[in-house]
């Protein structure tokens, strides 16, 4: 008997955490971004996209490169430590994105790898929701200091630009 009970306890238990994922991905009930493969900012319900930009990379020193951005700051500002965006996938996938703080030299924005600050490179942890279809939410996973950052597909130059202040 507390075989079967302890077998009923699981298959209760599953069934509560796939409906608190499903409930969790279907709470979205804003707009639809008006362009694909485009991150949105959700504030107060509206969607701000962010600053695209073209990343041009730059060999340093030995084996240091960096990938600079014009401008010492996103025009796109968000007062929130922990952002939400939403991003309808069409050619980029939704999970290649990564999100990268950025340093500010001079006039541009910066991410260098190699060399010293090999801290800068590595990406920072993403969640990426589905929420229906090709439609998902994204965040960070911890929250971000005032700063300069970019969502960037893998493998790509393609910057999506946003300020935490």
């Amino acid at each position: 008997m507390a075989c079967r009970f302890t077998a009923r306890a699981a298959a209760c238990l599953l069934v509560a955490v796939v409906s608190s994922i499903a409930l969790d991905a279907q709470d979205y009930a804003g707009p639809d971004p008006p362009k694909a493969d485009m991150p949105y900012l959700l504030r107060a319900g509206a969607l701000i996209p962010t600053e695209v930009q073209q990343a041009k990379e730059e060999k340093r020193k030995k084996n240091e490169v960096a990938f600079v951005i014009p401008g010492a700051a996103s025009p796109v500002k968000t007062p929130m430590a922990a952002p939400m965006f939403i991003f309808l996938s069409d050619k980029i996938p939704a999970d290649t994105l990564q999100l990268f703080r950025l340093e500010v030299n001079g006039s541009n924005r910066e991410l260098s790898t190699g060399g010293k600050k090999k801290d800068q490179s590595m990406p920072l942890r993403l969640s990426v929701t589905q929420l229906h279809g090709k439609l998902y939410r994204v965040e960070a996973y911890n929250s971000l200091d005032p700063g300069e950052y970019s969502l960037s597909p893998n493998s790509s130059n393609e910057a999506f630009c946003f300020s935490v202040y």
